[in-house]
């Protein structure tokens, strides 16, 4: 399972999400107003100005920007004479990703501040806060909202801890009592979302950064970041990282900064903003800033804020065909792309990593999902697959050629659970094989015939969704020539 212990948390240059945690560690009520002051309500108006001031986009992966969302609800409010809800989206079901964790643990009144500015400005019904049933952050937001006074009523949610759990609809479907998995067509939540009412749904980072915004002002929030992204960001740094953390830094700030503040060593890549997010070089990872636009342009992408380097001792393969796996298991399963295009593209994957299949198969396996989904959960799995075969393309070419990389897959990527905890290889006793190719029959995906029709197998461990079809090839050679024996470490 995934581990319930916050990350420590760093920073480059001035804190702001992240002031009086040295002082504090958990800032309650009366700590949260000595670091960071008093905040006045603004009417509509004011906080669209305010957000629009500091060109704030969403903190969840999306990036869309917060003041289209508020003028959208207002206007729907209006259009429908209905009252508006405000949803909090802290679920966070990216595995990989601590930073709104580490807010609701540490900072929870800066989330409640940004919910309660977005509610006097829509003179909205309610507020409804979604965590996750991992309990990591729920108890610290119950003991904020009992220190003070909401301007609406305010609930909190508990959601399963899913991958697709941040999603938006998914998310207006829990809150709402339904499945929590998103609607089989796009909605949007502007105008009908929570009890059929317009609804303003955004990261729980946005709202904090909105609550600093606005005691600060546009022009003293601009003063760090750049022209294109005032402010801060939030950054998850693990993998193999040798000082895992959630850090703050001004937008702008070179990723290379943050790599050597959390000891990251010389690896073949580094995964950006997610598991829907896209791999870059180590050389790219020298060249980038910390921003959508910097990530950008050497190929990454900023996403949720999620940085996960590789290390030179894991394959990278390896780990990159374990997240298309996990990603899989973790669709809705209610569409097709899903449902049947996602196993085809982790299958795709795993039959590269053995040598088996070339990298074509994964770039026609992700063409086969991509923006054809209810959600962005295809779109963004491909994403991931695509960008692992273009960046990792000499480790693509040595398990083509049937050598393999020569490294085991640690299972650094955060997700759920141990990789393969027992990896077993196909081996062949040539003084007892006949070439009878009965196994190549039973599991044509890992074993085929040569020229010779003797059965020829990559060298690499067998996919953990092919070892049945392994042992039975075992089992029905009649030479006993074929053997399943453990990958030594």
């Amino acid at each position: 399972m995934r581990r319930t212990t916050v990350p420590p948390v760093a920073c480059v240059g001035e804190p702001r999400l992240t002031a009086g945690f040295a002082e504090f560690g958990r800032l309650d009520l009366a700590a949260h107003e000595e670091t960071h002051g008093p905040v006045g309500p603004l009417e509509a108006a004011g906080l669209l100005r305010l957000a629009e001031g500091i060109q704030l986009n969403g903190k969840g992966g999306a990036g869309f920007p917060f003041a289209r969302k508020l003028r959208a609800v207002l206007e729907s409010c209006e259009r429908q004479d209905l009252g508006a809800v405000v949803v909090v989206n802290a679920t966070e079901g990216e595995p990989a990703s601590w930073k709104d964790k580490v807010l609701l643990t540490r900072a929870p009144h800066l989330i409640l501040d940004g919910a309660a500015l977005a509610a006097y400005a829509l003179d909205a019904e309610e507020i409804v806060l979604g965590v996750t049933d991992d309990e990591v952050g729920r108890g610290s937001l119950m003991e904020a909202l009992a220190e003070r006074r909401m301007p609406v009523p305010t609930s909190v949610v508990t959601v399963p801890h899913r991958f697709i759990s941040g999603e938006g609809g998914a998310l207006v479907n829990g809150i709402n009592g339904l499945p929590h998995i998103p609607p089989g067509t796009k909605k949007r939540s502007s105008d009908s979302g929570v009890n059929g009412l317009p609804t303003l749904l955004s990261n729980a980072e946005t709202y904090a950064q909105l609550a600093v915004a606005a005691r600060l002002g546009p022009y003293e929030y601009a003063s760090l970041g750049t022209d294109d992204e005032p402010g801060t960001v939030l950054l998850t740094v693990t993998g193999a990282a040798g000082r895992p953390a959630v850090v703050e830094c001004a937008a702008g700030t070179p990723l290379r900064d943050i790599l050597d503040l959390c000891e990251v060593p010389d690896g073949p890549g580094i995964l950006t903003g997610g598991y829907h997010g896209k791999w870059i070089t180590a050389e790219a990872a020298a060249r980038a800033e910390i921003s959508r636009k910097g990530m950008a342009a050497v190929g990454g992408t900023l996403g949720a804020g999620i940085i996960v380097p590789l290390g030179g001792d894991t394959c990278p393969l390896g780990e990159a065909a374990q997240v298309v796996r996990y990603l899989a298991g973790e669709s809705a399963g209610q569409c097709g792309p899903c449902k049947r295009g996602l196993p085809d593209l982790a299958r795709a994957v795993d039959l590269a990593v053995a040598g088996s299949q070339p990298a074509d198969i994964v770039r026609a396996a992700a063409g086969e999902v991509k923006g054809r989904g209810a959600c962005s959960h295809p779109d963004g799995t491909a994403r991931f697959a695509l960008s692992a075969v273009e960046v990792f393309v000499e480790d693509l070419r040595l398990h083509a050629a049937g050598e393999g990389c020569g490294r085991r897959v640690k299972g650094v990527m955060g997700l759920p659970g141990a990789p393969d905890a027992a990896p077993q290889k196909l081996t062949l006793d040539w003084s007892r094989c006949d070439g009878h190719g009965l196994c190549a029959h039973v599991v044509p995906d890992f074993i085929r015939l040569d020229a010779n029709g003797y059965p020829a197998f990559p060298p690499t461990p067998v996919p953990t969704w092919l070892r049945e079809g392994a042992s039975k090839a075992v089992k029905v050679c009649p030479e006993l020539a074929l053997r399943l024996t453990k990958v030594d470490s």
